[in-house]
């Protein structure tokens, strides 16, 4: 039987208001080991910043981190996936957008985040993919 997403995703994602500096969502990645933060407004996901997002969206053009806010620099036009969708419709999703994070969300509301690495654990644990993801952060 395949799985559902909510079988293979990390549950209560990291989530911050858009109004918070880059400062604190660095720390608050670096502290988690993980590389993409939620911003969500009132329980509703309101976008995705990555580690990626901070270098070339705010260090790159030498933004003020403590001053900059996520809102500023997050991607809003974000890929979502249902918890109850089996996990091959999220490799689908990852595909066809070429994303390696999805959010999963209950309506608009985020309860979780499925990534490439999880997918591939639950593919092939054998996978490299699958031995690189099982591995604690390096932080």
């Amino acid at each position: 039987m395949a799985q559902k997403v909510n079988e293979v995703m990390t549950p209560v994602p990291v989530a911050v208001s858009p109004d918070t500096n880059l400062v604190r969502v660095g720390d608050l990645m670096r502290r988690h080991g993980i590389g993409d933060v939620l911003v969500v407004h009132e329980g509703r996901l309101r976008g995705l910043v990555t580690d990626r997002d901070i270098v070339v969206r705010a260090v790159a053009v030498e933004r003020d981190m403590a001053g900059t806010a996520v809102a500023d620099i997050c991607s809003t036009n974000v890929v979502t996936v249902a918890p109850d969708e089996d996990a091959e419709a999220a490799v689908t999703l990852m595909r066809r957008h070429a994303v390696r994070r999805v959010p999963v969300v209950d309506g608009d509301r985020p309860i979780g985040m499925v990534s490439i690495g999880d997918l591939a654990v639950q593919r092939d644990e054998r996978s490299a993919l699958a031995d690189i993801s099982a591995e604690p952060p390096n932080i």
